[in-house]
């Protein structure tokens, strides 16, 4: 039997790392969140792009903790808004928000404009101890809507309506979000890659040796 690889998931947003979670099922990885842990330094997501914070997210989480980590930045750019909320994302309406505050600010500053074209992106980043690593990217285009909608996911979901299947994300299921979101497709290229990932995990990986 193949030894599962532990991979950490550089989060405590316990939606994100649920679908994460499920996207891996049947892969030998065994994933931890950073609530598996004890207490672990604060990593400052300062960086101007969203492969930038991904890319140190994943470093820090790797090195601190000596395991395969991954992370992801996205976040939600609107056109009208010249590409706002974009890195700013998570802190739109300030440092300790709640979801459902996040979206009230996003429809307010969205008033009266009739450009409602907008998209999330997902940039994915999974590094090892020593510091390499590999990202993946994606990107999901759709609309603000007028009004929130549905209360599955987290984030910005229940005000981005994805016309394609004529629903908010906060409407769709866990597998229809998987399928079609931008961390969904991010995560289905690194899904389909997993075999070759893992081969550049173990040889990444330090070897300890035993006496």
């Amino acid at each position: 039997m193949q030894d599962k690889i532990i991979i950490v998931i550089a989060t405590r947003n316990k939606g994100k790392k649920s679908e994460i979670s499920d996207l891996l099922k049947g892969f030998p990885v065994d994933i931890k969140g950073l609530d598996d842990f004890g207490t672990i330094p604060h990593i400052e997501e300062d960086g101007d792009t969203f492969d930038e914070n991904a890319y140190k997210k994943a470093s820090l989480t790797a090195r601190i903790l000596g395991f395969p980590a991954l992370a992801d930045d996205s976040g939600l750019l609107v056109e009208a808004l010249g590409g706002a909320p974009g890195v700013l994302s998570a802190r739109y309406a300030g440092e300790n928000a709640t979801d459902e505050q996040r979206c009230q600010k996003l429809l307010q500053e969205m008033e009266g404009k009739t450009n409602r074209k907008a998209a999330f992106e997902c940039v994915i980043s999974i590094a090892v101890p020593t510091g390499p690593a590999l990202t993946y990217e994606a990107r999901c285009e759709g609309l603000i809507a007028e009004q929130p909608s549905g209360s599955n996911g987290f984030g910005y979901d229940p005000v981005f309506y994805y016309p394609p299947l004529n629903k908010t994300f906060g409407e769709l299921t866990i597998e229809e979000k998987s399928r079609v979101s931008h961390r969904g497709k991010a995560l289905g290229e690194f899904k389909d890659e997993l075999d070759k990932v893992m081969i550049w995990i173990k040889q990444q990986m330090p070897v300890y040796e035993k006496f």
